[in-house]
């Protein structure tokens, strides 16, 4: 579902601008890396632990 969150999010923003995003789903990580080749955007930072971390810049 944190997918589907973050694509809804995106289309108020513009290429440059970064988003931070917080999941407890344990396949957020590969659900992400397969998004962001999809879209083209880049995953900038990733933390994982008892809250997965990711900062996302749009192209």
């Amino acid at each position: 579902m944190p997918i589907v969150k973050i694509s809804k999010a995106v289309r108020e923003m513009v290429a440059g601008q970064t988003i931070e995003i917080e999941a407890t789903d344990l396949a957020f990580k590969l659900d992400l890396e397969a998004w962001a080749n999809k879209t083209g955007h880049t995953i900038r930072d990733f933390s994982e632990g008892e809250v997965l971390r990711a900062v996302v810049e749009l192209s």
